[in-house]
């Protein structure tokens, strides 16, 4: 089932069960549909790894902005951020954790032969296609930093 019938789903149910965080979170995903799909350019329906940036865009989004409001000491406007995260994250395939992002970053370094700093940039390529939709580049970065160094 597409991501788009999947959400139109899913507002049903949060509008029977009024639950008004939740359908202010899959609103943001049906609207961020609407524009990925009005774009110049783009095609009738988006196909599933352009639905997965777009979740991931938002959920990047939201964390941001939850950081920022932790920071300044505004946990009432962070609380609903976080809460949007989870709802967003329902409809990303499931995360890898740390360890697994390190696992197939070694296993890249080794079978690219990439070794210091300066091949960075190669790695964070193939690692950023490879682990696509599973992570976020913000880890990656992260971990090809520590074990480049």
């Amino acid at each position: 089932m597409s991501l788009e019938i999947n959400i139109a789903e899913e507002i049903k149910v949060a509008m029977k069960a009024r639950d008004n965080m939740s359908l202010e979170a899959l609103r943001a995903i049906k609207s961020a549909i609407i524009l990925a799909k009005t774009e110049a350019g783009a095609k009738e329906s988006l196909a599933q790894e352009d639905e997965i940036k777009l979740l991931q865009k938002l959920v990047k989004q939201r964390k941001d902005s939850a950081e920022i409001y932790l920071k300044q000491g505004r946990n009432d406007l962070a609380q609903p951020e976080l809460e949007q995260v989870a709802v967003i994250e329902k409809f990303l395939p499931k995360q890898l954790s740390v360890e697994e992002v390190k696992e197939a970053v070694k296993n890249i370094i080794l079978n690219g032969n990439f070794s210091g700093m300066a091949s960075m940039g190669q790695v964070m390529g193939v690692a950023s296609k490879e682990l696509a939709g599973k992570t976020d580049g913000k880890t990656i970065s992260a971990i090809v930093k520590e074990l480049l160094a």
